[in-house]
C-alpha cells in the first residue's frame, strides 16, 4: 500500500505502484485529459513514470507555470523533428527553454530565410496532429556515441561524450524521430498544441565560443493557450513600438557609437529628464536622511582584494595599470609590464567599498547610527559586447546608490524605512503593480553559512513587519549578501528588477569596520546596500518604453512648444513662452515658417506633452488653443488659466501640495 499526497494535503492509497496518467485518472477524467507531467517529491516527471513509495505529488497542466516550460521545451522538440524533415542532413545542437519561449540552434551549411519559418511552423502543425507518442528510454552510453555518429549527428555524439559517467543517457522518442534529452516530456506530440510561433532567427557558436563553428538559432515562442499566445504576441509588437532606442533617436534623447561600446551619449534633451529624475530622488532621500556623498572612480588592486571583488567580480572589472604611457614608437607602450612591475588599477563597478572608507574616517558611537550615505556613482561593469543593448545593458552606469550602516538591532526598522521610499518613490513614477522578491545565497559567495543564516532571516524579518508578500529566489543573491528585489510592470506586462535591499555582514567585517558600542567596544556595523531605481540608464530606458516617450509633464523635455499659425502672431508666441517659463516650464516659440499642421507632427513625434497654437485671435483675446500628445481636439485656453494649469502639473509629485 503507497499513500500519495496531494498539495491540498488530501492523500490517496493504491495498492501498488502507479504511474502519472492512471493518478490523473483516479481523480477525475478531465484532469487526466488536461495532465501533461506529475511532480514526485518536487521533482517533475513523465505522466509514464511511476510511484513505488508514499510521496508528495502534483499533476501538471497548461495552468501552471512548470506546464507552460514543458510546453515550450517540447515545441523545441518538435521544431528539430520538423527542421530535419523539411531540411535533411541538417544536424541538432541544443534546443532550450528561455523566458517567453524556447530556442534550438542547427548545423547546416546553407542558411535558413525568414520564408523557412512560415513552412517549418506548418510541418510542426503537422506533428502536433500526428499524435506522435513521445517515449523515454536509457540508453548505453558508447551505443549512443556511436549510433548518433553513425546517423551524421556529431555534435549530438559530442554532447553524450561530455554526459559524467554517473548520469543515465536518456533518449526521447517520437514517432521516428529522437532525441537526447534529461526530460521529462509530454506524453505525445498532440498534447503540445498550437499555441506557437516561431519569431526570429540568429546565429550562434557551438558551445557559445566564438573560436567554434557558426551554428544557426531558430527561436520560437509557446504558450498554455491561444489567448496567452495573441497577448504575447501582441505585447512583442507592443514593446517593438515602444523601443528607447527608436524613441531615442526621434526624440533627440541620446545615441550609442561604436568608439564607446556600453555607454551613453546623452542629448541636451534626454539630460533634461535625467535631471529632473535625479533632482526628484536627491529631495525624497533629503526627506529620508541620507547624506550624499561623492568616491573615487580608480582604486588600488590591493583594495579590491582586500573587499572581495578581485576573486568573485574581477572578469566583470576594467583594469587598468598604474603607469604612465610610453610615447616612444619603439618601446612597450606600459613599462613594467611584461615583468609585473606596474601596479594594477581598477575602475569601481560599485560604490559599497569606498562608502566604507567614508565611513571609517573617525570614530562612530553607536549613538551616531543609522549612518544613510548616498552616491549617484558612476560605475563600470565590462560586460560582453553581445550583451549591450541600448539603455538597458550598459558598461558604463550611474547608480542612485546608497549604503545604511546601523547596528543589527535597527536592521528591521530602516528596513521597514526603505521599503516606505520605494513604494512611494513608485506610486510617484506611475508604477503600481510591484511584486518583491527575496534573492538567497549564491553558490559562490563571500562568508560562512552562519553568517548568511543570519542575514537572510534578518530580510525575511523586516518583509514580515512591513506586511508585504515575496517570493524566494535560491541563488540568486549577490556575493556578500541576499537581498530583497523590487519588480515592476510596466503599461504593456512586462517586468523589471529595479530596487533593491542588500543586507551585508560580510564587507563591514573584510574592511575593518567598527563602532564603539554602548559597552565602550568595538562592534560591526550592518551594512545595507539599496538602491531605488537601480542603473539610471536602465531606469530611464524601462520608463521611455513604459510611457512610450510620452512622458509626464514634470519628467517631458520639452513641457510645452507654442506655434504661431501666422508670423504677425510670432511676437504673442514669445509673450506666451515668457509667461510660461516665469512659472518654471520648459517652453519655447516654434517661429518656423511652417505651416501649423507641419509643426503639430513634427512636435508629437517628438512626444512635446503640450502644443499651445497662437494666432491674430488669440493674441486680441489673449488666449491659446491648447493641444494634448495624441489628442486630434483642441481647447481655447485663457492663456493665464493655461499657465497656471500647466505649471501645476509640471510640477513634481514630491513637491505638490495635497
Amino acid at each position: 500500500m503507497i499513500t500519495l499526497t496531494l498539495p491540498d494535503g488530501a492523500t490517496r492509497q493504491f495498492d501498488g505502484p502507479i504511474d502519472g496518467l492512471s493518478f490523473a485518472a483516479d481523480i477525475s477524467k478531465s484532469l487526466a485529459k488536461k495532465a501533461l507531467a506529475w511532480k514526485v517529491n518536487g521533482e517533475v516527471l513523465d505522466l509514464a513514470r511511476t510511484v513505488e513509495a508514499d510521496a508528495e505529488v502534483a499533476v501538471i497542466t497548461a495552468a501552471d507555470d512548470e506546464g507552460v516550460e514543458l510546453l515550450r521545451h517540447d515545441c523545441a522538440h518538435v521544431l528539430a523533428e520538423a527542421v530535419q524533415e523539411l531540411f535533411p542532413g541538417t544536424q541538432v545542437t541544443i534546443g532550450p527553454v528561455i523566458e517567453n519561449g524556447f530556442y534550438y540552434d542547427f548545423a547546416r551549411e546553407e542558411p535558413f530565410h525568414l520564408d523557412d519559418l512560415e513552412a517549418i511552423e506548418k510541418r510542426m502543425k503537422e506533428i502536433v496532429d500526428r499524435n506522435e507518442d513521445i517515449v523515454r528510454e536509457v540508453w548505453d552510453r558508447d551505443e549512443a556515441v556511436a549510433h548518433f555518429k553513425e546517423i551524421g549527428e556529431a555534435y549530438k555524439a559530442e554532447i553524450i561524450a561530455s554526459i559524467p559517467t554517473e548520469q543515465d543517457v536518456t533518449i526521447y522518442r517520437q514517432g521516428k524521430w529522437k532525441d537526447l534529452c534529461r526530460g521529462p516530456h509530454l506524453p505525445s506530440t498532440g498534447k503540445l498544441g498550437k499555441a506557437f510561433k516561431l519569431t526570429k532567427l540568429a546565429g550562434a557558436y557551438w558551445r557559445g565560443d566564438s573560436n567554434n563553428e557558426m551554428l544557426q538559432r531558430i527561436y520560437g515562442t509557446c504558450w498554455g493557450n491561444e489567448k496567452d499566445l495573441k497577448a504575447y504576441l501582441h505585447m512583442v509588437e507592443e514593446a517593438e513600438k515602444r523601443d528607447h532606442r527608436k524613441l531615442g533617436r526621434e526624440m533627440d534623447l541620446f545615441h550609442f557609437q561604436e568608439e564607446a561600446q556600453g555607454s551613453v551619449f546623452w542629448h541636451a534633451k534626454g539630460y533634461t529628464i535625467w535631471q529632473a529624475l535625479e533632482q526628484y530622488i536627491r529631495r525624497r532621500l533629503d526627506q529620508h536622511a541620507y547624506e550624499e556623498v561623492k568616491t573615487p572612480q580608480l582604486l588600488d588592486k590591493r583594495f579590491w582584494e582586500q573587499s572581495g571583488h578581485w576573486d568573485k567580480f574581477r572578469e566583470n572589472m576594467f583594469v587598468v595599470p598604474d603607469a604612465v604611457p610610453s610615447t616612444e614608437d619603439d618601446e612597450p607602450l606600459i613599462s613594467g609590464m611584461t615583468s609585473g612591475d606596474a601596479d594594477m588599477m581598477a575602475i569601481k563597478p560599485m560604490n559599497c567599498p569606498a562608502h566604507v572608507q567614508i565611513f571609517k574616517q573617525g570614530i562612530k558611537s553607536y549613538r551616531d547610527l543609522p549612518i544613510r550615505m548616498a552616491e549617484f556613482g558612476c560605475c563600470h561593469r565590462n560586460e560582453p559586447h553581445g550583451a549591450l543593448h541600448g539603455l538597458m545593458r550598459v558598461r558604463q552606469m550611474t547608480q542612485d546608490d546608497a549604503h545604511i550602516f546601523c547596528r543589527e538591532d535597527q536592521i528591521i526598522s530602516e528596513a521597514v524605512d526603505f521599503c516606505g521610499l520605494v513604494t512611494q518613490v513608485y506610486e510617484d513614477l506611475g508604477f503600481t503593480d510591484v511584486s518583491v522578491k527575496l534573492a538567497l545565497r549564491p553558490d559562490v559567495r563571500a562568508g560562512d553559512d552562519a553568517v548568511w543564516d543570519l542575514a537572510e532571516q534578518g530580510l525575511r524579518d523586516a518583509l514580515t513587519e512591513v506586511g508585504l508578500d515575496w517570493e524566494e529566489l535560491p541563488n540568486e543573491g549577490a556575493f556578500y549578501g541576499p537581498k530583497i528585489e523590487y519588480h515592476l510592470r510596466d503599461a504593456i506586462g512586462r517586468t523589471w528588477q529595479c530596487g533593491t535591499l542588500q543586507l551585508d555582514f560580510v564587507l563591514p567585517e573584510r574592511l575593518d569596520a567598527a563602532y564603539i558600542g554602548e559597552d565602550g567596544n568595538k562592534h560591526r556595523p550592518v551594512m545595507l546596500h539599496r538602491a531605488v531605481l537601480g542603473s539610471m540608464e536602465r531606469f530611464l530606458g524601462m520608463m521611455i518604453e513604459s510611457y512610450a516617450g510620452k512622458m509626464p509633464l514634470w519628467l517631458a523635455p520639452e513641457q510645452v512648444v507654442v506655434c504661431p499659425i501666422v508670423t504677425d502672431a510670432d511676437d504673442y508666441a514669445h509673450q506666451v513662452v515668457a509667461a510660461l517659463q516665469a512659472q518654471g516650464l520648459r517652453a519655447r516659440a516654434d517661429t518656423r515658417n511652417e505651416k501649423i499642421n507641419y509643426k503639430v507632427r513634427e512636435h508629437s513625434l517628438a512626444k512635446v506633452p503640450v502644443i499651445l497654437a497662437v494666432g491674430m485671435r488669440e493674441a486680441e483675446e489673449g488666449s491659446v488653443s491648447m493641444r494634448r500628445l495624441g489628442s486630434k481636439s483642441q481647447d481655447v485656453v485663457a492663456l493665464a488659466e493655461a499657465v497656471d494649469a500647466l505649471a501645476a502639473e509640471a510640477t513634481p509629485p514630491d513637491l505638490r501640495s495635497g
